[in-house]
């Protein structure tokens, strides 16, 4: 990835995130959070995870965020109305930025500078045996390419299957509880 593209995306991610705490109006910080997730995936991208990254626009910037948004319609909400500012809640914000920075700043200044090693073909041909012979996976893996889609795809679906099952419920009766609340406040 070049660098300006990088600090592209990154500018973008930031400003996203600082515009979700500064705008009042919610619709407008859902969609703040849409341009942070759109540089996410164009981080993504720019580490060669290409699933990953339209994984990032369909599910979350895509299906996630319109939920959000219809969830915010439903719920009418307004304005936040502007508060006398006080000092406790400013302490307590720079504290936390203070911390994160400084946490930052020590585990980059112990982190080497390394690039991530080539693909290793006898690796992979010693991984596909933990696939069935025949499999597109098991293909893939001796031939010395490293399928990321149907690795994500069969580990999601075979070790996280039923986390994921439970998060859909859970998605479900979140977006239930919210129409149902919204309804009892208008009558």
């Amino acid at each position: 990835m070049p660098t300006y593209l990088f600090w592209i995306f990154s500018a973008m991610m930031l400003l996203g995130g600082a515009a979700v705490i500064v705008f009042r109006n919610p619709v407008s910080s859902a969609l703040s959070v849409v341009a942070c997730f759109l540089g996410l995936a164009g981080l993504f991208t720019g580490l060669s995870a290409f699933f990953v990254g339209i994984i990032q626009i369909l599910v979350y910037t895509g299906a996630v965020m319109v939920l959000f948004l219809f969830i915010i319609m439903l719920l009418d909400l307004k304005d936040e109305d502007k508060r006398a500012p006080s000092l406790a809640p400013l302490l307590a914000g720079l504290g936390l930025v203070v911390a994160f920075v400084s946490q930052l700043l020590c585990v980059l200044s112990r982190s080497p500078d390394q690039i991530a090693p080539a693909l290793d073909p006898q690796a992979l041909a010693a991984a596909a045996g933990h696939f069935p012979a025949g499999e597109k996976i098991a293909t893939a893996l001796t031939a010395g390419r490293l399928p990321d889609v149907q690795l994500i795809g069969h580990m999601l679906f075979t070790g996280y299957n039923l986390p994921l099952q439970i998060l859909g419920v859970i998605l479900l009766v979140a977006t239930v509880g919210v129409v149902v609340l919204s309804k009892r406040t208008q009558h």
